[in-house]
């Protein structure tokens, strides 16, 4: 589920005992629309991430490190200016409503102690993270939203804040038994969930479906005796602070499925495993996910760019074709000039067409060679001799053509597949790089767009026998890989199509299962993934050479043998994974 209100309730609550008092020593943007505060408290360092992704917008305490911007965003600027060196007073939930203050103590140039505040609103895609000053003037923001895109509410630097309008819910942390019953009669329904969802301020529909089942002998129908049920929950929201006890639920793959501040007894508890505070539970859920939603937003254009370069050589390549199938007349043409030429004696000037004998056919015979009767015999052999000549050097230049449209359309397969094995923003990066040195992409030259990324690393995988096997992403880090490799160490890559270098870390004799997965590994990450009897090439890196000028990834090999695999989804998982 989303973080809702109560989640976010107990989040506040975790973070103002722990951050309070803290001073902000720095202050980064990884982001357009997340902020990270380093925060000095309790003899420690904390880093608070604040996000208002449309996604993943959030707020907890983090041990990730980003990747920043070379040069920083305005946003970052002013909040270092205004907030560095702040104390934090206190951080709070808004009415039980999606949305966090945190007050700071700053001071401002004159010396004098002035309030800032961050004020963080988790709305879906119109989250927002903004700065105002102690008259609540908003100072800059992650979104700003003018009147052309809502009439309601605006914001902007210089405007002041307005929180988002209300929706005439309860708070729940301090409604009472007797105003949730009044509203639940004034709007039954035949869901006890449901009703509560939609008169209790920021109840997300998988923790109204938590309370219902806890209040109502775990029936999510309409109670029999609503007054108790009332009690029960007025008196349940009471208990919460200090049932705080966050889990995470796994699912059978092991992936993080939901995250919860306490045990939700309406789902599955055994999958739910408890975590030391609610941010770690909230990294654990959002981290990948976010990093994952990210890096499919900024891979989009590059995916966009690739597939219509890949429409444009397909259409090239039908032309050369079919220029390549014209051009097989040519041998009748030369012949039609040469019978012609032969039996100038037999033709006149004006003649429309002559029957004369084929020279080439085994059995002897005759052809019909059409003529053109403005001209004489001569001329219109030279004619056919012309067109020979020209169909010969159309096939000639577009078969050169049509290698050269294959080679590139290789390249951009292996560049579209590379997109899809990246974990991560450096491999992305790679990526691009190559593509800007073939000029299918512009070089970005805005510092605050470029990042300081570290450099890639294979995927690293654990064979049957214990032996480390490596697949390269893209085709930068392929080459990285191969020129790394011990000369002995065994190379495996798809043949004739795109795919990743595989190096198998060991220079003696190689088990056959550990062949046998590496050569798994090589078709998986190809472009014959979904195919079946993918054939491998695997030899000794010594046999493995790059030639001169060749593009990244590209190489030349000797000794090879082959073996054909069919990758399965299913197989390619029982492979361990070591490294990421």
């Amino acid at each position: 589920m989303a973080l809702d209100g109560l989640m976010l309730g107990f989040e506040a609550r975790e973070l103002n005992a722990l951050l309070q008092g803290g001073r902000v020593d720095r202050i980064t943007q990884p982001e357009r629309d997340t902020v990270v505060l380093v925060i000095r408290a309790g003899s420690q360092n904390h880093r608070l991430l604040l996000c208002a992704s449309p996604n993943n917008a959030r707020c907890h305490l983090t041990m990730s490190s980003f990747p920043n911007p070379l040069e920083p965003p305005n946003l970052c600027m002013l909040m270092r200016k205004q907030l560095t060196g702040g104390r934090i007073q206190a951080v709070r939930q808004v009415d039980g409503d999606r949305i966090l203050e945190i007050d700071l103590d700053t001071v401002s140039e004159l010396g004098d102690h002035v309030l800032r505040r961050l004020t963080l609103e988790i709305m879906g895609r119109h989250s927002n993270l903004m700065l105002l000053d102690e008259n609540g003037k908003i100072l800059d923001s992650t979104r700003h939203v003018n009147a052309e895109m809502s009439r309601v509410r605006q914001i902007q630097p210089g405007l002041t804040y307005a929180p988002p309008p209300s929706q005439d819910k309860l708070n729940p942390w301090t409604l009472s038994a007797e105003e949730l019953e009044a509203q639940l009669r004034a709007h039954p329904d035949s869901r006890l969930d449901r009703a509560l969802g939609d008169r209790i301020t920021g109840l997300s529909r998988g923790t109204a479906e938590e309370l219902a089942f806890r209040v109502n002998s775990g029936s999510s129908g309409w109670p029999e005796d609503l007054s108790a049920v009332c009690g029960r929950i007025a008196d349940l929201f009471r208990r919460l602070p200090e049932m705080a006890d966050p889990r995470v639920l796994w699912d059978e793959e092991g992936t993080p499925e939901d995250v919860f501040p306490f045990p939700y007894l309406s789902r599955d508890t055994s999958r739910q495993k408890p975590c030391r505070t609610l941010s770690e539970a909230l990294e654990i859920y959002y981290g990948e996910r976010d990093a994952k939603d990210r890096l499919n937003q900024k891979s989009a254009g590059m995916t966009r760019t690739l597939r219509s370069q890949i429409e444009r050589c397909e259409k090239k390549l039908a032309i050369q074709e079919e220029a390549l199938t014209g051009a097989e007349r040519m041998d009748e043409y030369r012949m039609m000039g040469e019978a012609i030429n032969a039996n100038l004696f037999q033709l006149k000037k004006g003649m429309t067409e002559a029957v004369l004998p084929d020279w080439y056919h085994p059995e002897g015979g005759e052809i019909t060679v059409p003529l053109d009767s403005r001209l004489t015999p001569s001329q219109n052999a030279q004619r056919y001799f012309k067109k020979y000549q020209k169909a010969r050097s159309a096939r000639e230049t577009a078969a050169l053509q049509k290698q050269k449209t294959l080679e590139e359309l290789d390249f951009l397969e292996g560049m579209l597949l590379d997109v899809d094995k990246c974990v991560g923003e450096s491999e992305l990066e790679e990526i691009r790089q190559e593509l800007v040195r073939a000029g299918y992409m512009k070089k970005n030259t805005n510092r605050r767009q470029q990042r300081q990324l570290p450099q890639s690393k294979p995927y690293r995988y654990l064979s049957a026998d214990g032996i480390e096997i490596r697949v390269g992403k893209n085709a930068t880090q392929n080459d990285r890989l191969t020129q790394s490799a011990r000369p002995e160490e065994m190379w495996l890559h798809a043949k004739d199509m795109p795919g990743s270098h595989v190096i198998i870390q060991c220079e003696g004799e190689i088990p056959q299962e550990t062949l046998k997965q590496a050569a798994l590994l090589a078709a998986w990450y190809s472009k014959g993934q979904r195919s079946s009897l993918v054939p491998i090439d695997y030899t000794r890196r010594k046999y493995v050479k790059k030639p001169g000028g060749a593009a990244p990834g590209k190489v030349i090999y000797t000794h090879h043998r082959t073996a054909y695999m069919t990758p399965t989804e299913e197989i390619f998982r029982e492979i361990q994974l070591l490294d990421r």
